[in-house]
């Protein structure tokens, strides 16, 4: 893993256009070689857009692999390289400006796009911040990563395992959140909530932390400029009466915008996540292979 961090540095000095054919080019690759990733993918496919012709689910899917591939190229961009380059490749565009969003205690909530990191440098170019990490297996991987994230800025990062205590606290010193609230952690604190009308096990956290706090939810959303011409970030406004009293209804808001914005860019989404992995009790896992309409099949 040293050696791919190196291969990473290295590329970071080419220019984007260049960088982000080579990772097109090898997600189109993997995409024929990783079929269980590419069955997981085409399933989300099929269980949020039943509609959709099966030719634009494996378009969808195969375009998936090659930005997400793309997009981890692309950290080496953002782990090294210079303040003002990033200035140039990362368009923001703000609601308000960015004091007045930190001002007070403040969440943003940063969906599972493949350009979620950008999301993340673009807050730390003008403010710390906390989060949520998840300690790579690979010592080196980790360590760049977590020195990638933080150069900008002081950045506190805590583990899931912790709960949300040390984030209120942290919150509580002016830090804003950015939050990762739409994956998959099983039962645990989250509801079966609806995603494009099918039950997901959801975090109910954004709503409870928000009441704990009091703080504004903020969506933030990264996305790729056409014509390789960097990442649109796009800070969105402030979510008003919110949470509600029912924290599944606040959850299900959730959902919904998250929603919206995967309608607008579906191949950016994270879609070889498992999301409907946990089930609601007695239903059968929904990624088992089977020979009826669920098969991956390649043509």
């Amino acid at each position: 893993m040293r050696f791919a961090v190196f291969i990473m540095w290295l590329l970071h000095w080419l220019p984007l256009p260049i960088l982000a054919r080579i990772g097109e080019g090898i997600g189109s690759l993997l995409y024929l070689l990783l079929s269980r990733r590419r069955h997981i993918c085409l399933t989300n496919l099929r269980l949020c857009f039943p509609q959709m012709p099966e030719s634009e689910r494996k378009e969808i899917t195969r375009r998936h692999f090659q930005v997400y591939v793309r997009s981890v190229l692309e950290r080496g961009i953002l782990w090294w390289s210079s303040e003002s380059r990033l200035r140039k490749l990362i368009h923001v565009s703000y609601a308000m400006p960015m004091a007045e969003m930190v001002s007070s205690p403040t969440i943003f909530m940063c969906p599972h796009f493949v350009s979620l990191d950008v999301a993340g440098v673009a807050v730390m170019l003008e403010s710390s911040l906390c989060s949520i990490y998840t300690t790579q297996r690979n010592k080196s991987f980790d360590k760049a990563l977590r020195k990638g994230r933080s150069r900008f800025r002081p950045v506190k990062l805590f583990s899931r395992a912790e709960g949300v205590k040390p984030i209120i606290r942290a919150m509580k010193e002016n830090l804003p959140f950015f939050m990762l609230p739409d994956m998959d952690f099983g039962a645990k604190d989250a509801e079966f909530v609806p995603f494009f009308g099918v039950p997901a096990a959801t975090l109910t956290a954004l709503p409870r932390i928000a009441a704990a706090t009091h703080a504004k939810v903020i969506p933030v959303i990264a996305s790729i400029r056409p014509g390789y011409d960097g990442w649109d970030v796009k800070f969105d406004h402030a979510w008003s009466d919110y949470p509600h009293a029912d924290i599944v209804s606040s959850t299900r808001q959730m959902n919904a915008y998250i929603e919206t914005e995967i309608l607008k860019m579906p191949a950016e989404y994270f879609w070889t996540h498992r999301r409907f992995k946990t089930r609601p009790e007695g239903e059968a896992s929904v990624y088992r292979a089977s020979k009826g309409s669920f098969q991956d099949t390649q043509h």
